[in-house]
C-alpha cells in the first residue's frame, strides 16, 4: 500500500463508536442521493447496488458497514483485499475486485472476489479462468471500456470497439460468467455523455449475450448521472468513508 494513501493511524478507527456514526450518516447521504437519482431517472432503488470502496480503510470498517447493511465491499488491490477478505471471512460479504489486475494476481483475486469489473485483455480472461477453476469457483467479470476519446493505457479498459471480443472470450471460458461492463468517467469530461456511450456498448454486448446485465458505473462525484443512464453499480468510496488522510511518519 502506498503510505501516502494510508488512514491516518489516529483517525476514524480510534473512536469505534464515533467512527460508526460517521459511517452511518455517510450510508444515509448516498443512500438519499442514489434513492433520489433513481427516482429522477424514473427507476427503482431496488435497480441499483451500492458497492462500498473500502481501499486504505481498515478490517474495521467493513465489519461496521455490514453491520450497518452493506454487504457489497469493492477494494482495488489484490494484497489489501485478499487480507481483508480473509479477516472477514465470517461475514455476508459480496465482495467486488475493481482495480487493475496483473494477470500473475489472478489466481489470488479468484478464490474470494465474486466479481471482477476490470477484464480488459484475453490474457487476463484466461488467467482469470484457469484461476477459478483451481478454486473450483465460477467468478463474475465484466469488461472494462475505456470511454477516453483519447484511451489511456494508465487508466487500463478497452476501447468500445474491442469490447465484443473480450465478452465473447469471457462467455466461453470455464470458470467465469459475463455479467456486464464496467467504466470508469474521463478526466475532465461531463460524465453524462460518457455513461450514454457505456450505455450503448452495454446494450449491443447484451444483443449477443442476454444476461450481461450488468452496468458498473458512477462513484462518489457522478452516481447521479451513471445511474440516469442504466448504471446497477455504483461504486462509492469518498462519500461514504469520508476523504483518505495522508499518513504521517
Amino acid at each position: 500500500m502506498d503510505d501516502r494513501e494510508r488512514p491516518d493511524p489516529a483517525g476514524p478507527a480510534a473512536d469505534p463508536e464515533a467512527r460508526r456514526a460517521e459511517l452511518a450518516r455517510g450510508l444515509a447521504e448516498v443512500e438519499r442521493r442514489i434513492a433520489e437519482a433513481c427516482a429522477a431517472a424514473g427507476r427503482s432503488r431496488d435497480e441499483v447496488t451500492l458497492i462500498a470502496v473500502t481501499k486504505t480503510y481498515p478490517a474495521s470498517d467493513v465489519r461496521t458497514l455490514v453491520e450497518l447493511g452493506v454487504t457489497h465491499i469493492g477494494e482495488n488491490r489484490d494484497q489489501e483485499a485478499s487480507a481483508k477478505a480473509a479477516a472477514c471471512a465470517d461475514l455476508p460479504i459480496t465482495w467486488h475486485f475493481i482495480g487493475q489486475l496483473q494477470t500473475n494476481k489472478a489466481r489470488s483475486v479468484a478464490r474470494y472476489a465474486a466479481m471482477v469489473h476490470s477484464v480488459d485483455r484475453p490474457r487476463l480472461v484466461r488467467a482469470l479462468g484457469a484461476a477459478a477453476v483451481r478454486a473450483g469457483r465460477e467468478v463474475d467479470c465484466l469488461v472494462q471500456v475505456a470511454l477516453e476519446r483519447e484511451p489511456d493505457p494508465a487508466r487500463g479498459g478497452v476501447p468500445p470497439a474491442g469490447v465484443a471480443e473480450i465478452a465473447d472470450a469471457i462467455a466461453a471460458t470455464e470458470g467465469l460468467r459475463l455479467a456486464g461492463v464496467m467504466a470508469v468517467a474521463p478526466l475532465g469530461e461531463d460524465p453524462a455523455p460518457a455513461f450514454a456511450r457505456l450505455a450503448e456498448v452495454a446494450q449491443a454486448v447484451r444483443k449477443d449475450h442476454p444476461e450481461a446485465r450488468v452496468i458498473s458505473a458512477g462513484m462518489s462525484g457522478d452516481l447521479h448521472q451513471a445511474i440516469a443512464n442504466g448504471a446497477t453499480h455504483v461504486r462509492v468510496g469518498t462519500a461514504l468513508l469520508g476523504r483518505r488522510k495522508p499518513f504521517v511518519r
